[in-house]
């Protein structure tokens, strides 16, 4: 079974920083795309970033510019670099990886870790 653990959340002051984690264990078969997702109290989640094995990357429009989201192929693992956080950046922040296997795609989720943007 693939899981993902997430780590790096916490509490932050706007114009903070903060780097996520995200590893995975278990898979058999190479993971393909691995990104982030996020969600607010009394939001929809929302696409935060996601990135290739080759190293291609996608970034929400209000993210651009302020977060970096990179991958270790070696580890499966990824990394989810905030900077310049603002108080909209709250959320619950989850890590997902796709992995095919037999021409059918599967999607794993981590457990969500806490971001909060207060001073």
């Amino acid at each position: 079974q693939v899981q993902l653990v997430e780590s790096g959340g916490g509490l932050v002051q706007p114009g903070g920083s903060l780097r996520l984690s995200c590893a995975a264990s278990g898979s058999r078969s190479s993971i393909d795309a691995m990104g982030w997702y996020r969600q607010a109290p009394g939001k929809q989640r929302e696409l935060v970033a996601e990135i290739t094995p080759d190293g291609s990357t996608k970034y929400a429009d209000p993210v651009k510019g302020r977060f970096t989201i990179s991958r270790d192929n070696a580890k499966n693992t990824q990394y989810l670099q905030m900077s310049s956080l603002k108080p909209e950046d709250t959320a619950v922040y989850h890590c997902y990886c796709q992995i095919w296997v037999g021409g059918v795609r599967y999607d794993y989720w981590g457990q969500g870790t806490q971001v909060t943007v207060s001073s």
